[in-house]
């Protein structure tokens, strides 16, 4: 195996990885339930901050921060992108701990399609015609599901459209994943911690000693959770091609889906399971049209 080959094969791996832990994600926060969803991603950001701000002092010396900032727009736009990801966070973890895991992973299921309608609204990009009809097919899903149960299902729609804009943001930024994390760290970091003191001095839980030293432990280990698949994440995207990543990113909504159907014995009735059927079936064509369009790609570069 020539040398290539084998960062590839890492990098495989390692994308899996991070898909699989973000998948489980409802099966850990649901440990933490005891603990109010505002103070989990608190100590989410807190812990995580330091293990990002640790890891990037080390691999690209102190000075990481000042050369983030130096990018024009950098500031404001990573300032904005750190309330997104903070909000989808809080969403995300109070969903699950409510009892919406499948909703939820709904929309992680729709992002892909979302990312692809604001490549359009704010990049001028064109869509082939199997992704107008991928997202044709979500869209009557989602309005599916609003018709058969009275209103649209807004944790999956804010879910998906917080991290969708999160994306665009980053994308037009065009800076490192991990240093970008660790901007919008540092800035989700003080509100976070005051957070936590405030809960603390007004005997409401905060840092350690409310619920146990299991629960203490699960929640300074929930940083790492955050910092560590996004790490292995920006790791192999720069070892696989990125079809590949595209087909692999759905092993995480997926196993978030089974999750809470077959493990929180979550409702999944037909009506349900319609509107998921168009989702599936946008996501399956979306995907397809991607495989064979870095197909033809990499036919084109070979020759």
């Amino acid at each position: 195996m020539s040398p290539a080959q084998h960062e590839a094969r890492n990098g495989l791996w390692v994308a899996v990885g991070s898909f699989v832990i973000w998948g489980m994600m409802p099966l850990y926060w649901h440990f933490l339930k005891v603990v109010p969803s505002l103070q989990i991603v608190a100590h989410r950001v807190v812990w995580s901050t330091l293990l990002v701000v640790a890891w990037l002092s080390w691999s690209q010396g102190r000075g990481w921060l000042r050369a983030a900032l130096a990018r024009p727009r950098a500031a404001w736009m990573l300032a904005l992108s750190s309330l997104l990801i903070g909000s989808n966070w809080a969403l995300y973890i109070w969903a699950v701990n409510a009892g919406h895991v499948v909703e939820s992973s709904l929309g992680y299921f729709i992002n892909p399609l979302l990312n692809v309608v604001l490549g359009v609204a704010f990049l001028h990009e064109r869509l082939s015609r199997a992704q107008w009809i991928s997202v044709a097919l979500a869209v009557v899903g989602v309005a599916w599901l609003t018709i058969q149960f009275g209103q649209p299902p807004w944790i999956a729609i804010c879910l998906a459209l917080s991290f969708a804009l999160y994306g665009l943001l980053r994308k037009l930024l065009s800076i490192d994943a991990v240093a970008g994390l660790g901007v919008e760290s540092v800035y989700l970091f003080a509100p976070a911690l005051l957070m936590l003191l405030w809960v603390e001095s007004h005997g409401q839980g905060g840092f350690f000693g409310a619920w146990g030293t299991g629960v203490d432990a699960l929640l300074i280990f929930g940083g790492a959770l955050t910092a560590l698949p996004l790490i292995g994440f920006s790791f192999a995207v720069r070892r696989i091609k990125l079809s590949t990543v595209g087909v692999i990113q759905y092993i995480a909504p997926t196993l978030q889906f089974l999750t809470g159907v077959f493990i929180f014995h979550e409702a999944f009735d037909s009506d349900r399971l319609v509107g998921f059927a168009f989702i599936w079936a946008g996501l399956v064509i979306f995907a397809g049209d991607g495989w064979r369009r870095a197909r033809q790609r990499s036919a084109l570069a070979a020759a």
